[in-house]
């Protein structure tokens, strides 16, 4: 399996685009679930904690799921017992986590997911009764948000279509909101956040 990230991993956390969208991603997560000290929470799509760690300084526990083992570097670098994530490197799709989790939350990953069915049936099951998704990706877009299209399988998502792949899925209370504007020089690209609950 390809690093995409191998090359990207060490600066990753130098773009304030990224940085400030992981904050407004963990805000908008909290408008619309209350996280508490008794939750344990998978992030998928880790990368470097930008999001996760927002969300550690509200939970009990996080774990960091990712598929590239230099962004998990990364993260672990960033570990401290104060603010910790669990890293785990591998693919949850077909192997999947044991556990079960309060909420999975996931941030600019979706996109890089071949296969949506699969994915929301996998993560379904890693979910106790009553726990939420909430999954933060880009808008349907033309295909000019990465310079380097590389492991995208789809630009961006229609909202109708995601909606009815997680309802398949068995998820209900299905909302999708935008919550972001990325400008780029050449256009603007909507970030919306996908919440459901088990």
């Amino acid at each position: 399996m390809k690093d995409h990230f191998k090359s990207r991993a060490k600066d990753w956390d130098k773009g304030t685009v990224r940085v400030n969208g992981a904050q407004i991603i963990a805000d908008a997560i909290e408008k619309r679930f209350t996280l508490t000290k008794s939750m344990k929470v998978m992030d998928f799509g880790v990368g470097t904690g930008l999001l996760g760690f927002e969300i550690a300084k509200k939970v009990k526990e996080v774990y960091g799921v990712d598929m590239s083992p230099s962004m998990l570097k990364t993260l672990e670098e960033k570990n401290s017992p104060e603010l910790y994530i669990k890293p785990i490197c591998q693919d949850i799709i077909k192997e999947p986590l044991k556990e079960k989790f309060d909420g999975i939350i996931s941030s600019m990953t979706l996109h890089h997911i071949e296969n949506l069915e699969d994915f929301f049936r996998s993560i379904y099951k890693n979910l106790h009764n009553g726990g939420f998704i909430a999954i933060a990706d880009l808008e349907k877009e033309d295909g000019t948000f990465h310079s380097d299209n590389s492991g995208v399988f789809h630009f961006g998502f229609e909202e109708e279509e995601l909606i009815s792949i997680v309802l398949e899925a068995g998820f209900k209370d299905v909302n999708i909101e935008t919550i972001n504007t990325i400008k780029k020089p050449h256009r603007d690209f909507g970030v919306f956040l996908l919440s459901a609950r088990r």
